[in-house]
């Protein structure tokens, strides 16, 4: 059981003293140091007071060491994305951090795109990637940026640095955001969603580009989902996109042209 732990680990977080804790959920101060210090086991009203008081359902402040989540995780905890109460997996996150505890941005450029099929959860791998830092984005949240390859998502163009920020909950997001989305099938990503998640326990993948037809991701295969915060590129975005497209179109036909004469021959 890790409730003792836990609960002096929450408190902490949101900088209370022993007394504080006492006071906003009816308890004494020598209550809460007993039960920090495992002198003495809560009862269940106890147990209830604390999770209401958190947001934190009782099983996870008794069976989930807190302390071996990091801070973007805790932070996701805090705010209702908990494994019981959300019925949805708490999806753990592998990071890495500074000399300052801060967490980094990890860089995952084209050439590392086949290595994040299997290494997106191991340490040493993300260890890896070069890293960086953004001053103007929020600190509690955790991002990471992924180089995009196609003509998928024009005017965003091929080889642009997309940053998203991790989703926790899927169930939140919001038709029309753009994300990178992650599978182990199909790898990286970067689609506008629909999300039917609730409904029909699946994502619909829109292009910018409207050259490419929207699919269907269904649940069972996402692994992870970045929202869209913005991207860096030495290019402008295409003025030409309706050429670029038509050329596109025309390809496209010229080769059904050929496929439909090959066949007749």
């Amino acid at each position: 059981m890790h409730f003792a732990a836990n609960l002096k680990l929450l408190r902490k977080r949101k900088k209370l003293t022993q007394d504080d804790l006492a006071r906003l959920t009816g308890s004494k101060r020598t209550s809460i140091n007993n039960y920090e210090n495992q002198i003495a086991a809560p009862p269940l009203d106890m147990l209830l007071r604390f999770s209401d008081y958190f947001n934190i359902s009782i099983d996870t402040l008794v069976r989930m060491d807190l302390n071996s989540l990091s801070g973007t995780q805790l932070y996701e905890l805090e705010n209702g994305n908990d494994v019981y109460l959300k019925g949805s997996k708490l999806r753990l996150l592998t990071a890495t951090v500074g000399p300052d505890n801060e967490e980094n941005i990890e860089l995952v450029p084209e050439k590392a795109k086949a290595g994040y099929l299997t290494g997106f959860a191991d340490p040493e791998y993300m260890g890896s990637l070069p890293v960086f830092r953004l001053p103007f984005l929020d600190p509690v949240k955790k991002y990471r940026t992924f180089q995009i390859s196609g003509d998928s998502m024009l005017p965003v163009p091929h080889g642009a640095w997309v940053t998203g920020e991790f989703v926790a909950d899927w169930t939140a997001l919001k038709d029309g955001e753009a994300c990178i989305l992650f599978t182990l099938n199909e790898g990286l990503s970067f689609k506008r969603i629909e999300n039917h998640l609730k409904t029909r326990g699946l994502l619909r993948c829109i292009s910018l580009n409207p050259l490419y037809e929207p699919y269907d991701l269904p649940l069972s295969e996402l692994r992870e989902v970045w929202r869209f915060v913005h991207y860096i590129s030495p290019e402008l975005p295409h003025k030409d996109l309706e050429m670029h497209q038509v050329a596109r179109a025309l390809d496209d036909l010229r080769r059904d042209v050929g496929d439909i004469k090959a066949k007749l021959r």
